[in-house]
């Protein structure tokens, strides 16, 4: 009886979107597919920078805490906005990230601590995957017509992935200046830093 109630609930906002929006079914029913793929590999981003918000360690573990946990509230606002979307268009969203871990694209993770380089490098990567696929299916959105729906993925979803993924990068330079220039005052040898800025030399 429940599952009834719940597929003509669904039936019903489908046939209420496909009147009000202006869409076609093919659209609508791609539209759906596709944003439920970006929002499972989003929840798995998201679940991702909060697990190494409480596993971050080394000289950086105040800045990385802090960026991993203001990167996870903002994939949490994409995820909203996924979601909302998903239902205007009649759609059913991903209703627990176990969902999205089975169907993201993004590589499930170990259950251990892992060293700061792996969780950047892993971080990034992930990045790297949204954006590939975001910027695909915002222009298959803008020839199905679907416009909003490309400019939730071109100004959210893709803007927001691009600002993290820079900060991210960012902070790895700072990162090994500083162990750079950590070496360099407290080891024996001539150290001069490296003109790249991401290492240090020994002084003739």
């Amino acid at each position: 009886m429940k599952d009834r109630s719940i597929a003509k609930a669904q039936l019903i906002a489908g046939q209420s979107a496909k009147e009000t929006l202006g869409l076609s079914d093919e659209a609508r029913r791609a539209s759906v597919t596709a944003l439920n793929q970006i929002l499972a590999d989003s929840i798995c981003l998201r679940d991702m920078y909060k697990k190494y918000h409480w596993q971050a360690a080394g000289a950086a573990f105040y800045r990385l805490h802090s960026l991993f946990d203001e990167h996870a509230d903002e994939q949490s606002e994409i995820i909203d906005s996924l979601a909302e979307r998903v239902y205007t268009l009649g759609g059913a969203s991903i209703p627990i990230p176990g969902d999205g871990t089975q169907l993201s694209h993004v590589a499930m993770l170990p259950r251990d601590r892992e060293e700061v380089s792996v969780q950047v490098s892993r971080t990034l990567e992930a990045h790297e995957q949204l954006l590939v696929a975001a910027r695909a299916l915002a222009r298959a959105f803008a020839e199905l017509g679907d416009e909003r729906t490309n400019d939730l993925l071109v100004n959210e979803v893709v803007r927001k992935n691009e600002l993290q993924a820079w900060f991210l990068s960012e902070l790895v330079v700072d990162v090994r200046l500083m162990r750079a220039r950590w070496f360099a005052r407290h080891l024996a040898w001539p150290l001069a830093i490296h003109p790249s800025g991401t290492g240090f030399e020994l002084q003739s």
